[in-house]
């Protein structure tokens, strides 16, 4: 594999700068925090599929105390994508897919802040603000993945007025949201909605996906009655899967490290391109901002990014 050595060259020049970003975001964590942002756009133009005759009630609350005082989000009625333009685009896009169990959205933590981190390196970052299957909707194992697939072919369908390259568009997921990006990245063409509009032409499939602590069995999300949701990912790993970018912590108290690993032996069996790091300390929930920048774990967003700098050269340049 050919790999443009200018991308790495760029990478590397960008580590101080994200740093710095790092700290700047940990710092703003406990500012106001607006959601949904100015720019934002629906997923569906009516009632989502799977609607039950009464839909849950929204409430976006502030969880925590500092300096970990976050936004929460419950009860999402109105699937949304925040929009979140950098002031250089270089033509990369994130669609960030917050965690939280399938129980709340980390929508600051593991959204905006993933804004504010890779917004100054020129990506554009997008945030869905997905359904939650414990809240009523009907076949409910469903609804992320159906909110996920509508939100990458709305974005890829009006890539040009993002100024995005619809083929660099990748996906990041924290935790639960680790989950729904590895299973856009294995169940993007399945067929969990009908046809909506002329977007839904657009492929789903992210050109990456980065799985930041992730779950990625099915059996680690029972919401009460609900059962497993959708997939167990790694065994849906194949040669189609996008390249996988994997960060993780060994002392994780909330999802094992063998979670991530099923993950990345699936992907070597595959032969699917695949990064993992395993860190000794960092724990659950850090996102971009929220571990000390001497713990190794801190870094993954400057891996991150070289990484899909890497992956989106060799594709070029073949």
């Amino acid at each position: 594999m050919h790999i443009d050595r200018r991308a790495l060259i760029g990478g590397a020049a960008s580590l101080a700068t994200l740093a710095m970003t790092q700290r700047a975001t940990a710092q703003d964590a406990t500012a106001a925090t607006q959601w949904p942002p100015r720019e934002h756009f629906k997923l569906w133009p009516d009632r989502p599929p799977n609607s039950p005759r009464r839909l849950p009630t929204p409430n976006n609350e502030m969880n925590g105390q500092p300096p970990r005082r976050e936004l929460h989000l419950r009860g999402v009625a109105e699937p949304v994508v925040g929009v979140y333009r950098p002031a250089r685009p270089d033509g990369r896009a994130l669609l960030s897919l917050p965690g939280g169990g399938y129980r709340f959205l980390s929508v600051e933590n593991e959204g905006i802040n993933v804004a504010r981190t890779f917004n100054p390196l020129g990506v554009t970052v997008f945030v869905l603000a997905y359904r939650l299957p414990g809240e009523g909707w009907l076949e409910p194992q469903d609804v992320p993945l159906q909110d996920a697939q509508r939100a990458m072919r709305l974005i890829r369908a009006r890539a040009a007025d993002f100024a995005i390259d619809p083929a660099g568009l990748g996906v990041v997921g924290f935790s639960a949201g680790g989950l729904l990006a590895a299973s856009i990245a294995t169940a993007y063409a399945d067929p969990v909605y009908d046809r909506v509009d002329a977007a839904d032409d657009q492929p789903a499939r992210p050109a990456f996906a980065g799985l930041v602590y992730p779950v990625i069995t099915g059996d680690m999300m029972r919401v009460g009655a609900l059962g497993a949701a959708r997939f167990d990912t790694d065994r849906r790993v194949n040669r189609g899967t996008p390249p996988i970018f994997i960060a993780h912590a060994l002392d994780d108290p909330v999802v094992p490290a063998a979670q991530p690993m099923a993950m990345l032996a699936a992907c070597q069996a595959a032969r699917v391109p695949v990064e993992a790091h395993f860190f000794q300390e960092g724990g659950h929930g850090f996102g971009p901002a929220y571990l000390a920048p001497e713990l190794p774990g801190s870094h993954w967003p400057q891996l991150f990014d070289l990484f899909v700098k890497r992956t989106l050269a060799s594709r070029t340049t073949g």
